[in-house]
């Protein structure tokens, strides 16, 4: 029992010299204390200005006045961290050596410097460079001999928790130019175990929208040596979230699945874009939709990225496939395979919007005035290059509609070709290739061949032309050049044809206009219809337009203003004896703008045509009357297929010859 006293007696002794050691003990000193502690810890200067108070309930630590962390040697002498105010919480045994833990960190309004030099280096890996507790660099004679043997030491640090609020985060990288600064930044961290888990939340206040991140790091000191971590984490915002879980390196490598749930995308990615200084809107009729993703991911190497699973709905499009990205070079080379049942390419996405984007343009990219002029940007075709494989049930265009397709499209330097294997559309199937090309300027221009198709949903929807129907025909190849919708269709040249079979022309009968002069309503029927056409400066001309009626036949000739979006067209119908040789024919005229074309026939063109044969046949007689007379009157005798006006020379050649000779006689 003595000895049980004297150890119990002594072990008071020594908790209560500890106690008035740390009663003694100034606060600067102490706070000189743990500065050197963490400088040693962390590689970095480590620097606590002002008065320094000590607290010893309900946690031992110290408070100081402004507090900074020096950057890399490589990263300019902005300090890496400062604040005006810290409090620090520490476990007594921190300040006789041994790993760091720290039960509590409270900073005030500081700031952090991040940055990423041009080699990759990053500034935030702490414990990496040698530095004095005195802040001064460490003894060169300590520095490994090999300039390749790694100087990486392990952090020894953990954290309780720490709270920062209304932080700045500012950051750079000389790598991809980013660069920008983010104030309202608060950030939890807990970290009790310096081998274990974890837990971080950080949340950035800001408009249009609150950035919320939260997550665990299965291993944090495996983490920062460059080994792999699990990891679990959400971003959140007031629009929806994405979600990680799997592993991660700092390398960077990444395998895992990716998740995500965003009811509104547009403010989804505002919210975030805003983290880099950016405020201006995205374009809803793009953006305006919702989201849901879910895809195994994995990154290897930091620059070869892959999607395998991957199923994605936007608003009513479902999207599945696979794609392989290779990002080392200046830009991303990608490799997609996609699979899609309904494709809504039209810009409203289910959303509400009209086709144009909510310009106010109508069909086909067109306002009331004509083609759209707002221009066309085509920048993102320089974003990557790569190849991408589409199967769909169906695509909506927005000014055209498709079922099943199948393209294979190849993106180089800004020019995109688009392999047409297969579109059903319009009853029918179009194969060929359709370019867009923004190297120099953007132009567009294709070869497509067209069979089966439904004229009159066709020519409804691409130029508002409802009148046709039936099936058709044809081949089309054309270029046009321009910024905007308008000057592509003022520029356009090319060449094609086509062909139908049977068919109807509504709001017009032949017919009644050949066989009783009247224009009106009705419809024309038609047994085959064909044409070719050549286009220059956004006009398209045609002068073998043939028709085949059953009474009837019908040719045409004329404009057609791509650009200017009119017409300047004669249609000619020619009436069928019941020998099927031609009979009355009378000229039609179709002129002015697409939308409402006034038509009418042309009667002076029309008796041109029917009584030239009257008037061959009378001027024929005229001429028979007036050689008789002449042959009477001049005595002029002709023979056999000899024209009157031969016969006249040689008469008055041999009078001549007479006259001459009796002179000399």
């Amino acid at each position: 029992m003595r000895w049980l006293l004297r150890i119990v007696g002594l072990l008071v002794i020594v908790v209560i010299g500890m106690v008035a050691l740390v009663l003694l003990l100034p606060g600067d000193r102490m706070a000189q204390l743990a500065a050197e502690r963490l400088s040693a810890a962390t590689g970095r200067a480590v620097t606590l200005d002002g008065e320094a108070r000590i607290s010893l309930y309900p946690v031992l630590g110290v408070s100081t006045g402004r507090v900074t962390i020096a950057n890399a040697d490589w990263a300019g002498d902005t300090p890496m961290f400062q604040a005006d105010s810290l409090k620090i919480g520490v476990e007594p045994r921190a300040f006789f050596g041994g790993d760091i833990r720290i039960t509590g960190l409270e900073a005030i309004a500081p700031r952090v410097d991040l940055r990423r030099d041009a080699q990759g280096r990053v500034n935030w890996e702490l414990g990496v460079e040698g530095v004095a507790p005195s802040g001064q660099a460490a003894d060169p004679a300590e520095a490994p001999v090999d300039p390749a043997l790694p100087r990486s030491r392990r952090l020894g640090l953990t954290l309780d928790r720490a709270y920062i609020e209304n932080a700045t985060v500012a950051y750079e990288d000389a790598q991809s130019g980013v660069q920008f600064s983010q104030s309202g930044v608060d950030f939890d961290l807990r970290w009790p175990d310096p081998e274990g888990e974890a837990v971080f939340d950080l949340q950035v206040r800001q408009e249009p929208g609150p950035v919320h991140l939260e997550g665990t790091l299965d291993n944090v000191i495996a983490l920062i040596d460059g080994a792999v971590s699990g990891v679990e984490g959400r971003l959140s915002t007031p629009s929806g979230e994405i979600g990680f879980a799997g592993r991660v390196s700092t390398v960077p490598e990444v395998d895992g699945r990716v998740t995500g749930d965003v009811t509104d995308m547009k403010g989804f990615f505002e919210s975030l874009i805003a983290l880099a200084g950016a405020s201006d809107p995205l374009p809803a009729d793009l953006f305006g939709l919702g989201l849901a993703l879910e895809t195994a991911i994995t990154l290897t190497g930091g620059d070869q990225l892959a999607l395998r699973e991957t199923a994605l709905t936007l608003g009513d499009t479902a999207l599945t496939g696979g794609l392989d990205a290779d990002l080392s070079g200046d830009k991303p080379v990608v490799r997609a395979q996609i699979n899609a049942g309904r494709l809504d390419l039209s810009g409203g996405g289910g959303g509400g919007s009209s086709a144009d984007g909510g310009s106010g343009a109508s069909e086909g990219g067109a306002t009331p005035d004509g083609w759209s002029k707002d221009p066309i940007d085509a920048s993102a075709l320089a974003a990557l290059d790569g190849t991408f494989a589409l199967v769909a049930d169906s695509v909506d265009l927005g000014d055209l509609t498709l079922g099943k397709t199948r393209i294979a499209a190849t993106l180089e330097r800004s020019r995109l070709v688009l392999t047409v294997q297969e579109v059903r559309a319009y009853a029918g199937l179009v194969t060929g290739e359709f370019v867009l090309n923004n190297r120099s300027g953007l132009s567009v221009g294709g070869n497509l061949v067209a069979r089966d198709i439904d004229l009159q949903p066709f020519l409804t929807q691409t130029i508002d032309v409802s009148r046709f129907s039936g099936q058709g025909a044809g081949e089309l190849t054309f270029l046009g050049v321009g910024q905007s919708v308008h000057a592509i269709m003022n520029s356009l040249s090319g060449k094609g044809g086509f062909r139908t079979g049977r068919g109807v022309i509504s709001g017009i009968d032949l017919d009644r206009i050949m066989r009783g002069g009247r224009v009106g309503g009705g419809t024309t029927v038609f047994d085959s219809l064909s044409a070719s056409f050549t286009m220059d400066a956004g006009q398209l001309y045609n002068n073998d337009l043939s028709m085949s009626l059953p009474l009837a036949s019908a040719s045409g000739a004329g404009r057609v203003g791509l650009g200017p979006r009119d017409i300047d067209y004669t249609v000619t119908p020619r009436l069928l004896d019941d020998a099927g040789a031609g009979g009355l024919a009378i000229p039609v005229n179709i002129r002015g703008p697409w939308a409402n074309p006034r038509i009418k026939p042309d009667l002076e063109a029309a008796i041109d045509l029917n009584l030239a044969a009257e008037r061959e046949a009378l001027e024929q007689q005229a001429r028979e009357e007036l050689d008789k007379t002449l042959e009477n009157e001049l005595g002029i005798e002709r023979e056999d297929g000899q024209s009157l006006e031969d016969a006249a020379k040689d008469t008055l050649g041999k009078e001549l010859e007479k006259g001459l000779r009796s002179l000399f006689d």
